[in-house]
């Protein structure tokens, strides 16, 4: 088979596989599945995909490999978005981080001298508590976005981002939801701290309300990008001491290094040494999730100028130093 008429089928698979999500979606509510109903991410228990959705979408691939075995047709993200749909080695560990912070935070409850930010300084024991998550990838699973971004064989976009964003249909990361709704219940305030940009308050709310994290209308808890009157730029650290001066941060729980200190955009090996200097707050009051689609992480391989095929051939180069 050809292999302009093998993109062609594969064109089709993946506007099939994903019209079948979108319909598993909203016609089966996930609190009604009786095997993942406890789990507070409710319907989405191994991502988007799930249980009832995962068979469609692999009958249509193994269907293409079947007639295109002479093509190998992929995309950068197909490994690290199945295993996040998919896995349960995925949700495990989702869930598995936030049952440890919200055993990290009884104990920071009655530890005053605790705090998880290094931007709090002074006398900070008697300020009320407070927690600090990051949202995509933290709360909000957006795997559906990326996998839009495969069907059409491209790249993170502003305009495509901008459309998810205003859909506002993310659904929660495992576990997630018990957390905040056991700290709130505690008196704990929890904060959204987010590179989403400012213009995006309104969807990124009425996303959060729909998962049942409604956010109070007396206090900003959702810090987002350049929000007025601070234009909060994208490193987090000014957010953080913005909290710090008025609250006891007592976890910070996040996706991307960036989302604990400063530095995260530096080299890899610098990033490693960044991290491996503050072990001693990794599962005790910083808490981190797994996320192999984008981040920090990744910019850090490439210089930030190239063109996307150029970011590729770096990044396989990368590949050959390292054997």
């Amino acid at each position: 088979m050809h292999a302009r008429t093998c993109a062609k089928q594969l064109d089709t698979i993946y506007v099939f596989a994903i019209d079948s999500l979108r319909t598993a979606e909203t016609a089966r509510p996930m609190a009604k599945d009786p095997e993942i109903s406890h789990i507070s991410r409710g319907a989405r228990a191994g991502a988007s995909f799930g249980q009832h959705r995962s068979w469609s979408f692999f009958l249509v691939l193994l269907l293409f490999c079947v007639g295109c075995s002479k093509v190998r047709d992929s995309h950068e993200l197909l490994h690290s978005l199945l295993w996040m749909h998919t896995s349960a080695e995925y949700h495990t560990l989702s869930v598995m981080t936030y049952q440890q912070a919200g055993d990290a935070l009884d104990r920071a409850l009655l530890d005053r001298r605790a705090t998880a930010s290094l931007e709090q300084t002074g006398d900070f024991q008697h300020l009320p508590p407070a927690v600090i998550l990051d949202l995509d990838e933290t709360v909000l699973d957006n795997s559906p976005f990326e996998a839009r971004l495969m069907a059409q064989r491209t790249t993170f976009n502003q305009p495509m981002w901008e459309q998810w964003v205003q859909e506002a249909s993310a659904q929660a990361v495992p576990g997630v939801l018990d957390f905040i709704a056991a700290a709130r219940k505690k008196g704990v305030t929890v904060f959204f701290v987010s590179n989403r940009r400012a213009h995006q308050e309104s969807s990124t709310r009425r996303n959060l309300e729909k998962l049942g994290i409604p956010l109070p209308t007396d206090l900003d808890t959702l810090l987002l990008e350049g929000e007025s009157p601070f234009r909060w730029p994208p490193n987090k650290s000014s957010r953080r001491r913005y909290l710090a001066e008025r609250y006891r941060i007592l976890l910070l729980i996040g996706d991307d290094l960036g989302d604990f200190v400063d530095g995260a955009r530096d080299k890899p090996e610098q990033r490693i040494a960044l991290a491996g200097h503050h072990d001693h707050r990794w599962g005790r009051s910083w808490f981190l999730l797994p996320n192999p689609m984008y981040g920090t992480w990744e910019t850090s391989l490439t210089p930030p100028s190239l063109t996307e095929a150029q970011k590729l051939s770096f990044k396989l180069l990368l590949l050959r130093e390292a054997q």
